[in-house]
């Protein structure tokens, strides 16, 4: 993984500048620690951080061709380099470094824009073509790492995250209003947009091509196909568990593919003991797991991780969150995601990667994705449950089987109540509305709506923010069965922009480390989306195959343990007696009104509340409602009154940091270095 940056000059505008590109990959030093490159020419200007992974010894970017007409900034991995790098040396490509980047350069010179589909990995790409004048930014199948860029009159700029465009100093942090809003209402902004005015994010599957006069064109070059593939519809359970195992065998291994040590996140839960399991069948020697856990034992998971870890035979390493850990991660990731949060989730793994980082370990695989492709999560069933009693309304029987999910409000009996069962009636009837599945939880979260400042919320827009998600799924969507409609839109509007980022990429490259998805190999994803309905969720039972698979491999208590969503403390961590400086201070009466967001009387009154009750709050949305205030308050502070010190901070740490690669085509005094490790 590492960090990206460029420029696009239009013909009327200066050529970039060394300068401007170095305060832009200066932002971008946590995602690659190990050095910096540089390429310049006339129109276009390329910079890269790297954290080195595969090709230690020169491999530093930018990278380019045999003649130089092609150059490259790349984040990410192409997992099936190896196989490319035979084919593309056999069709008499000559490569001079050892790096999966430079695969998709010869790559690109070989096939142009059908390379993307061949790639299997998780990227970001900029590419210059210096004959063609255009500039390509591409990013994977599921949008696993982020590439961002906006227009600033006659340029266009790129970058892995958003702060290094707002250090170029052409574009400046101004919030969205509709965006914002979005996140109080789905949690994130999907899949193309970001809370920051005029800056776009590339969407996933998505290849962006500029030519020389700025045009854009866009090519969406994938699109999951949840259909169902007829080939597969006799299929067995066995026959599916024995064909999505082998699948998924091949992606650890491939993922296992590092010049440093490679370990994996265990948090006790079916999926990432799977993957476990499957690092110890295919690594040979020392294996080191990683897992959270929690001070609340509301939260913990501590005895399944450690029953795993001692089945597979990891050496495992542990951290204990609690309150203060919390309080004390919240401010970085904030930072670090560049989005409001409506919960916690994402700072216990931000110490996770922290762990990682201090036991000298650089890459994990994770078991992400595996509730969104065999339809482990509770919006699944709860969709499952609602169709069923949507036939007949007025049963008292069929709207029981609500209690048999969403475990987490079991207690005091709240699923018992009249009240949770009229939450879930909303809507009940209108089957064909293509968000069913998902206009409760929407619905939910919008309450915290109330808590932003009017003009904030008069921005909002569910038409738009449907509309936006609509326009990115693949025709003919609405007419798939029901699990897999909704299972498309988890994806497009949650995996990729919530769960890949706030609690992926973001939290993991925030301390120099990759986090790999066995589960996102494109070929276990396409297996997954082929197979019937009844291959995935049986009744309320999910997950079939992986359940069949973990029979083989994991103790039985955890191939049968239903699906505990993870979480984390929210309010009663952040609120009462305890509560950290910062909370007080960012929800002062003068810090409200400085940055204008929130609606000042709401906001100090409910956390005013929260303050008398030590933070347990009478409901989940009082206490996303706090969360998102505190961190919108957390962001505005962060991109309006410490930007320019941690602008100037980060580049001074540069001037520190070698640049290994230096090609400047500009002017007479034209330079060219590139040098190893």
């Amino acid at each position: 993984m590492c960090g990206v940056a460029g420029i696009f000059a239009g013909p009327r505008a200066e050529p970039p500048s060394l300068d401007e590109l170095r305060r832009m990959i200066a932002m971008l030093g946590h995602r690659g620690p190990d050095g910096y490159g540089f390429y310049r020419d006339e129109r276009v200007g390329l910079a890269h951080s790297r954290l080195s992974i595969v090709g230690l010894a020169g491999g530093f970017q930018p990278i380019h061709n045999e003649d130089r007409t092609v150059w490259i900034t790349f984040n990410g991995e192409i997992f099936n380099h190896v196989e490319l790098r035979r084919e593309l040396e056999a069709r008499g490509h000559r490569f001079y470094t050892n790096t999966d980047t430079e695969a998709i350069v010869h790559a690109y010179e070989e096939w142009g824009a059908a390379t993307w589909p061949k790639l299997n990995g998780q990227f970001a790409i900029g590419l210059w073509d210096t004959t063609a004048r255009k500039l390509w930014l591409v990013r994977d199948k599921l949008g696993i790492l982020p590439l961002q860029f906006a227009r600033v009159g006659e340029r266009i700029v790129f970058a892995s995250e958003a702060k290094a465009l707002f250090a170029g100093g052409g574009v400046a942090p101004t919030f969205d209003g509709a965006h914002l809003a979005q996140v109080f209402t789905q949690w994130t902004v999907a899949p193309q947009g970001t809370v920051f005015a005029g800056v776009h994010m590339v969407p996933a599957a998505t290849a962006l091509c500029i030519d020389h006069t700025l045009a854009v064109s866009e090519e969406r070059y994938w699109s999951p196909n949840l259909a169902g593939d007829p080939a597969l519809a006799n299929l067995t359970l066995e026959e599916a568990a024995e064909a999505l195992g082998e699948k998924l065998f091949d992606a650890v291994k491939l993922r296992l593919r590092a010049d440093v040590p490679v370990g994996v996140y265990i948090s006790g839960g079916l999926d990432s003991s799977v993957i476990a399991a499957l690092v110890r069948w295919g690594k040979q020697g020392h294996v080191h797991s990683f897992g959270v856990r929690f001070a609340d034992p509301a939260f913990d998971e501590t005895p399944q991780q450690r029953l795993v870890a001692g089945f597979t035979g990891t050496e495992h390493h542990d951290i204990v969150c609690g309150p203060a850990e919390i309080q004390a991660a919240l401010p970085d990731v904030v930072w670090h995601g560049e989005m409001p949060l409506v919960r916690t989730a994402p700072a216990p793994l931000f110490l996770l990667s922290r762990l990682v980082r201090n036991s000298d370990i650089r890459v994990v695989l994770s078991g992400e994705g595996a509730d969104e492709l065999l339809g482990g999560y509770d919006i699944f069933k709860e969709d499952r449950i609602r169709r069923f009693w949507a036939r007949r309304p007025d049963s008292a029987l069929r709207p029981q089987l609500l209690g048999r999910i969403h475990a987490f409000a079991a207690m005091n009996g709240a699923k018992d109540s009249r009240l949770w069962q009229s939450f879930f009636r909303r809507g009940l009837t209108d089957i064909d509305d293509p968000f069913y599945a998902h206009r409760i939880r929407w619905a939910n979260t919008a309450w915290t709506l109330r808590l932003l400042a009017p003009d904030v919320r008069a921005a909002c827009d569910p038409a738009r923010m449907e509309a936006g998600i609509l326009a990115h799924l693949p025709e003919g969507w609405q007419g798939w069965n029901p699990l897999s409609r909704a299972q498309l839109v988890e994806m497009d509007s949650f995996l990729t922009p919530y769960l890949l980022s706030s609690q992926g990429d973001r939290v993991a490259m925030a301390n120099s480390i990759e986090v790999r998805y066995p589960f996102l190999d494109p070929d276990v994803v396409d297996f997954c989306n082929a197979l019937p309905p009844r291959l995935k969720m049986l009744g309320l039972r999910d997950k079939l195959p992986l359940r069949r698979i973990a029979r083989d491999l994991l103790p039985a208590e955890i191939g049968h343990r239903p699906k505990r969503p993870y979480r984390a403390p929210m309010t009663t961590a952040l609120f009462g007696a305890n509560a950290p400086e910062y909370v007080r201070d960012l929800l002062s009466e003068s810090m409200l009104a400085r940055y204008g967001l929130v609606d000042a009387q709401g906001a100090a009154a409910l956390a005013a509340k929260a303050h008398r009750q030590d933070g347990r709050m009478a409901g989940e949305r009082e206490e996303m409602a706090l969360v998102g205030v505190l961190t919108l308050q957390m962001l505005a502070h962060a991109y309006h009154d410490t930007f320019r010190q941690r602008a100037a901070d980060r580049l001074a740490a540069l001037e520190d940091t070698p640049i290994h690669v230096l090609e400047d085509r500009i002017g007479a005094d034209h330079r060219s270095a590139e040098r190893a490790a």
